[in-house]
């Protein structure tokens, strides 16, 4: 009996992994720590990715290893995240003159492959290099301040959004990344990491579409919505005469937003350690 292309494809892939985890060392064990770093963010507010404006960032991490070579992770954390066009160097951007800052609460699950055989307690196999993917949800509320008052920017519609239209304060990500884990002790690790999260939305920083209209804005949002709406400012040689004119450009709605997390973790092992070879 011949077997069709797919069927003998599906059967290579399921015996070369078979074969990758009996080669694979069994060596099975949850792992938990913290972890502090920095968060960067990348959108609308910051599309020159300028990394001038680190912001504080830190969380917890569980770990499950399979092997020596497949964990599953679970973490949250919290990050503060910015953006401010008085930074960019484009000058229809510094004309725009937005800024943000917002509040990350995540939570997130990744599947983490190590590019080397990695043991607790083995003198040999204690360091490797390894990357993960998954995805995350968060909670993220952009502010702005104006006259030394910070203000919620979703609760003001400073898109044109109708009273109980607004996007969500609550999104997701795909995440991504990779790091660097090496044992300082037969149960404690260091783990260094950067990961990216891709996020579903454009409103991390409040800012995506087109200017409102300023009068249907003043009408229902009032003065304060109609201020950080647009804040746009005259800059020489800098055509800013279409700013803050309904329908005019103020985001760009077809690339979502992203965050970067940079963290070292520390991590403790509560599995069972690998026996000396005799």
């Amino acid at each position: 009996m011949i077997l069709s292309g797919n069927l003998l494809l599906r059967l290579i892939l399921v015996g070369f992994f078979g074969l990758f985890l009996v080669q694979s060392w069994a060596q099975k064990g949850w792992e938990a720590g913290a972890w502090l770093g920095t968060a960067y963010y990348f959108g609308d507010l910051n599309t020159s990715y300028n990394l001038s404006d680190p912001r504080p960032a830190g969380g917890i991490i569980a770990r499950y290893n399979f092997n020596n070579r497949i964990c599953f992770k679970m973490g949250g954390g919290y990050a503060v995240v910015s953006g401010d066009d008085a930074k960019s160097t484009n000058p229809f951007e510094k004309a725009r003159n937005l800024s943000f800052r917002s509040e990350i609460i995540d939570v997130s699950g990744q599947f983490e492959i190590n590019f080397l055989p990695y043991v607790h307690g083995s003198r040999s196999e204690f360091f490797t290099p390894y990357m993960f993917t998954g995805f995350s949800a968060f909670s993220y509320n952009p502010t702005a301040e104006l006259d030394a008052t910070r203000y919620n920017l979703r609760e003001l519609g400073t898109e044109g959004q109708f009273k109980g239209d607004e996007y969500y304060g609550v999104s997701g990500s795909f995440v991504y990344g990779g790091g660097f884990k090496i044992d300082v002790s037969k149960t404690w690790s260091l783990n260094l990491e950067v990961g990216a999260r891709a996020a579903f939305t454009d409103y991390i920083d409040d800012v995506s579409t087109v200017y409102p209209g300023k009068k249907e804005l003043l009408r229902t949002r009032g003065e304060v919505a109609a201020a950080l709406s647009d804040r746009s400012i005259m800059i020489p040689g800098v055509d800013s005469s279409q700013l803050g004119k309904k329908g005019a450009q103020r985001g760009n709605s077809s690339n979502k937003d992203n965050m970067v997390f940079i963290q070292i973790g520390i991590v403790r092992y509560f599995g069972n350690l690998a026996c000396p070879k005799p």
